[in-house]
């Protein structure tokens, strides 16, 4: 039956604005991080969406998209099938309850990954292309039937595609002579091998799949599947459109699917030749060139049909119901940045540990077994968002970012701001479960870390990460992004070297090191983005749709405009590319070459492309790079890096009127305390940090007609600067050290506040030490938050005071004097204190909030069963079995030194 949601129109969701901070931007529901929100088994009700969503908010959660997923044990009863009239009445609680909060909510469009469910009936599952051979002599009459001889596979009714016969001599299309009961009524004049290609079908079913959701995955490259798979929820929703903010589709992880039904058809349109006669040679598992390029062809014309047939219908299909696209497009057979850009919202994924050179950085986790996120995998998403004119790019942030319950806050910052420095501005973190009150510590949790949850004993700490993340989105999604060099990535040369043996190419997060980190093109963006250029990516579709104003590449309006257009040396560009580039070079474009294509990509008419490719180089010759220094083609063209980045600063740059913002970051190990140059000039400059929310005017200087700012940034911090014409009302206050630091070395006293299994007693301390030092069972088994509290003598108060609190295990919340003095949730973990301060005595209380490791790891050595789930029950990083049992105890609490340094 439909289920009819009566909404709020969802662009409230992008208007509705909490009171901005003066000389900040304006926040909104979508500045705020964002969460996935797991729902076991759908066994959700009213009352626990109320009270977790008001939690999530209190917490400082922007929106959620909810994904359901596989159950928990024991509640089975409290299942609710996915899109029910049950279902359609949670869901409408949580967009109601969202609204009051002033949420968003985003949804996925299925239950797990990939799309599929009961709707997908074998003819609009997964195919795959299945090859039956037959050796058919001269004047021999085949007997048995044309079929495909798997058991599984004939319970499918594959779809015989093609019937085609190779002699020495000719080749003979017999698909039309097969009877109708499969035999084939022909007799060669020679000997002749048979090749019958059903579309087969993969057998994958969606993963991890919620009640109502389970069933085959369906061919994204068929185009009649859609409107099969959508169908279901137009019954669901009925009408007026069911105003989510966004509908969601995670990474494609649809393995071997590599045919559908018209792919011939669609190879020969696309291709401009038929691909049937060449299908001996496709299927030989011969590596040659010529079977190279024939694959190329064939993963051209995937990718092209992945597009066609799935990836823009479903965006139109969003759209048409009132709401934004969301899609992350890594792991598809096809040019990530054609996917990418055919989204609303094109999402990337952090996935594990980058490893950071940050003194007293957190990371308490090893594993081998993915390689770490990489910041010029995660700009594939947001080079299509900056060329396409997309104002919001997300990203799917902390995917298995550490070992379960052995995650600190502190981690999070430098791999957070990795994701800034790569584009994104839009955070959904990954992820929270779905939990009801009823279900015992740690609560409900997805097999993947990292936890967001109220169930985390550093939950409480946790609105200093967000308060972080909404101050930075605030910038980041404020006017355009900022950029210096587009660089064409070849996704032939992609296509052709990658991936010998399977006639398709997934391009995924985890296969960059075969498809990715060996090319030119990785090469050159990192080392321009490294020298001080901002780069993004553009395809040879995208490259089609520049303009060339005023010297400027440009998509349009919305999109970004570059300086200069490079392409990388490469073996492989069609000829349509070629003239494209000359098209721009005539018009203007600044185009350096690291040198020139070799050859054309593809089998078609090959020589005769060959020859136009010849004579196309001619006129690109020019512009090539000498040496292939791109560097010094740009600086030639009067394209200046950023000074900045010599200082071994990272950045980026948006554009906002007259103002131009830069988020700025100190990731090597040392601090920098400097003049910081720009390769411009401007009026003014003020510095805000996310951090704190303070903002002031900076010290400027100019030299050589351009403008340096004083900056002072410690190893794991990051600033915001916003040049321009416009001022603050108060100047930066720089931390200028005027005297010795003092160590707090009185007693202090340590008070359990909450947490579990149970609240260790009291304790006054000689000296600072964490709780796990004391001797104390209960102690080592304690996850939550505890109290240091001292007092200290100022015998006369100076301008400011820097509160240095050392190692910290693992956040810390700070009052002095009774005054809330601040959330020290990364490193450094230092915090000015000065103005809670005065003379005499005054009191500092450190809260301190650890790991849930001791906890969890308590529970495994009692053996108390908290792993209650129907798939996947319950995997470590390196998905093995998950035991605690054998961990040491996590040192938690307040290591220090806690000092205090005079500043000015």
């Amino acid at each position: 039956m439909r289920y009819l949601l009566v909404l709020l129109p969802f662009a409230f969701l992008l208007s509705c604005q909490t009171t901005p901070q003066q000389d900040w931007p304006a926040e909104s529901v979508t500045t705020k991080p964002w969460t996935r929100w797991w729902w076991m088994g759908n066994a959700v009700d009213d009352a626990n969406i109320r009270k977790q969503l008001i939690a999530y908010h209190e917490a400082g959660l922007g929106g959620v998209e909810i994904t359901p997923i596989y159950g928990a044990m024991g509640f089975e009863d409290q299942y609710i099938d996915y899109l029910s009239e049950e279902w359609m009445q949670r869901l409408q609680t949580v967009i109601r309850v969202a609204d009051s909060l002033g949420m968003g909510v985003d949804m996925n469009l299925g239950t797990g990954w990939p799309y599929g469910g009961p709707q997908i009936t074998p003819e609009y599952a997964a195919s795959k292309m299945i090859v039956q051979q037959y050796t058919l002599k001269a004047g021999q009459l085949l007997k048995e039937k044309i079929a495909v001889n798997d058991e599984k596979q004939a319970a499918m009714h594959p779809r015989l595609v093609t019937l085609m016969a190779y002699g020495p001599e000719s080749t003979v299309d017999l698909t039309d002579s097969l009877s109708d009961d499969g035999l084939l009524p022909w007799t060669p004049d020679a000997n002749y091998e048979l090749y019958a290609i059903f579309a087969g079908k993969t057998g994958q079913m969606v993963k991890r799949a919620a009640p109502g959701g389970a069933g085959l995955v369906m061919d994204h490259l068929n185009k009649e599947s859609f409107p099969v798979y959508t169908a279901r929820f137009e019954e669901a929703f009925g009408t007026p459109d069911p105003n989510i903010r966004s509908f969601f589709n995670d990474s494609y992880e649809v393995y071997g699917a590599n045919f559908t039904a018209t792919l011939f058809e669609g190879f020969e349109r696309n291709r401009g030749y038929d691909l049937k006669p060449y299908l001996p040679a496709l299927l030989s598992g011969d590596s040659s060139a010529t079977i190279r390029r024939l694959k190329t062809d064939y993963r051209q014309t995937m990718g092209e049909m992945l597009l066609a047939n799935f990836s823009e219908p479903w965006k139109n299909w969003i759209n048409n119901h009132g709401a934004l696209s969301r899609n992350q497009a890594h792991g598809s057979p096809a040019n990530l940045l054609d996917v990418y850009a055919a989204t609303d919202i094109p999402e990337c994924e952090t996935f594990g540990y980058s490893g950071f050179d940050i003194p007293g950085a957190k990371n308490y986790t090893h594993s081998s077994r993915h390689l770490p996120p990489d910041l010029y995998m995660l700009k594939f998403a947001s080079s299509a968002a900056h060329v396409a004119g997309k104002p919001l790019v997300s990203s799917e942030t902390f995917t298995w970012l550490g070992e379960h319950f052995k995650t600190p806050l502190s981690q999070t910052k430098p791999e957070l701001d990795q994701a800034f420095l790569a584009g994104v501005n839009h955070v959904f973190f990954h992820g929270t479960t779905y939990s009801p009150a009823e279900a015992e510590w740690p609560g409900w949790l997805f097999y993947a870390s990292t936890n967001f949850a109220p169930s985390n004993s550093w939950w409480s700490h946790i609105d200093g990460l967000t308060g972080y993340i909404n101050r930075s989105q605030s910038v980041l999604q404020t006017g355009q992004a900022d950029g210096d060099v587009l660089l064409y990535f070849p996704y032939d040369d992609a296509a052709y070297f990658s991936g010998k043996k399977s006639l398709e190419y997934l391009f995924t997060v985890h296969n960059i090191d075969e498809w990715l980190h060996p090319t030119n093109f990785y090469a050159t963006a990192k080392r321009l983005t490294e020298k001080g250029y901002l780069v993004d990516y553009i395809s040879e579709s995208w490259l089609e749709k520049l303009a060339v104003p005023n010297g400027q590449l440009s998509t349009g309006p919305n999109g970004t405009s570059y300086k200069a257009l490079v392409i990388p040396k490469m073996t492989f560009m069609s000829t349509k590319a070629l003239q494209t580039l000359l098209k721009l070079k005539k018009q203007g474009a600044t185009i350096i070459l690291q040198g020139l294509p070799e050859d054309v990509p593809g089998l078609h008419n090959l020589e005769q492309r060959r020859a136009i490719l010849d004579s196309l180089v001619m006129g690109l010759g020019t512009s090539t790079s000498p040496a292939g220094n791109v560097q010094a083609s740009l600086t030639a063209a009067m394209i200046q890096p950023e000074g900045l980045a010599a200082l071994g600063l990272k950045f980026v740059r948006r554009v906002d009127g007259n103002n131009t913002y830069y988020f700025i970051v100190n990731q090597r190990p040392e601090a920098f305390d400097g003049w910081m140059p720009f390769n411009k000039a401007f009026e003014q400059a003020v510095i805000l940090d996310a951090m704190t929310g303070r903002a002031g005017n900076a010290e400027t200087k100019t030299e050589n007609g351009l403008t340096q700012v004083r900056m002072q940034i410690k190893s794991g911090e990051s600033l915001f600067l916003k040049v321009g014409n416009e001022t603050s009302a108060t100047d930066w206050s720089y931390a200028n050290q005027t005297g010795g630091a003092v160590a707090l070395n009185d007693p202090w006293t340590l008070d359990f506040k909450a947490g579990g299994p149970s609240l260790p007693g009291n304790k006054t301390l000689d000296k600072l030490q964490p709780w796990t030092t004391l001797g104390d069972s209960l102690a080592d088994q304690f996850s939550g938050t505890a109290t240091y509290a001292t007092h200290f003598t100022l015998a006369s108060k100076k301008d400011d005071y820097l509160l240095q609190l050392g190692d910290v295990r693992e956040s810390a919340k700070v009052w002095v004097n009774g005054q809330y003095a601040g959330n020290s949730w990364a490193v450094p973990h230092e915090l000015r204190i000065g103005e809670y301060l005065k003379e005499g005595d005054n009191t500092i209380e450190i809260e301190v909030a650890n790991l849930m490791a001791n906890r969890i790891r308590y529970m495994d050595r009692a053996a108390i069963e908290w792993r209650k789930y129907h798939e996947i029950n319950f995997v470590n990083i390196d998905y093995q079995a998950f035991d605690a049992s054998g961990w040491e105890v996590q040192p938690s609490g307040l290591i220090g030194p806690v000092k205090l340094v005079e500043v000015d």
